[in-house]
């Protein structure tokens, strides 16, 4: 895309502003970090528009308060006392309708997971937010816990004008075909080849 330009434009009926403004369904995969970020940045601009943000985090622990949690939780605050900006939902494994890795069997951890996604479901259908971050959602596929061909059917005829974005790796290449966006992450250097663990600031 050279100067932000499309190489080719399609014969679509559609004019310019309404094929620009069509709503993305977008995946960040691959085995790199910064699949999750990228998608926390998008949804940080897309704040900054008014948005409407709803964040569902499948598989970090409950307990892990990852940087971007405490900073969108602080825009949801700032948009509900001054207006600016739009508001913020943060959900996330342990949390209400969504999943856990604690006690219990494979069939326990699988239902949980299905109710996790009914919800995405119903809200996608009521139209509840602008933008989704699905985030490490790729993972319930891979493991057989949702059907792959439901979720893209759902993602692709989604009503309204909803932005979807998911991580995780190992996308499913149905998902990857439904996608209008598909970015792979790879790495080529990462400080824990060299016996560096994470660190404050950069991981959370």
């Amino acid at each position: 895309m050279p100067k932000g330009q499309p190489v080719a434009v399609p014969n679509d009926g559609l004019t310019t502003r309404q094929r620009r403004n069509r709503p993305l369904l977008m995946v960040h995969t691959g085995a790199m970090k910064g699949k999750s970020t990228a998608a926390f940045g998008m949804a940080l601009r897309a704040w900054n528009q008014g948005w409407n943000i709803g964040v569902f985090q499948f598989v970090k622990s409950a307990k892990w308060k990852v940087g971007e949690e405490s900073a969108f939780k602080a825009l949801g605050r700032l948009h509900a006392s001054t207006g600016e900006g739009g508001p913020v939902e943060w959900h996330k494994m342990g949390e209400g309708w969504s999943w856990a890795r604690k006690s219990g069997t494979e069939e326990d951890h699988a239902a949980d997971a299905v109710e996790g996604w009914r919800e995405i479901q119903r809200r996608l259908a009521a139209e509840a937010h602008d933008l989704y971050v699905l985030d490490e959602f790729t993972y319930l596929m891979k493991w057989g816990w949702i059907d792959v061909d439901e979720v893209v059917d759902t993602l692709v005829h989604r009503p309204g004008h909803q932005y979807v974005v998911i991580t995780g790796r190992d996308a499913h290449p149905k998902l990857l075909a439904a996608a209008d966006l598909a970015a792979e992450m790879t790495k080529l250097k990462h400080p824990m080849d060299a016996g560096q663990k994470g660190q404050r600031g950069i991981e959370w």
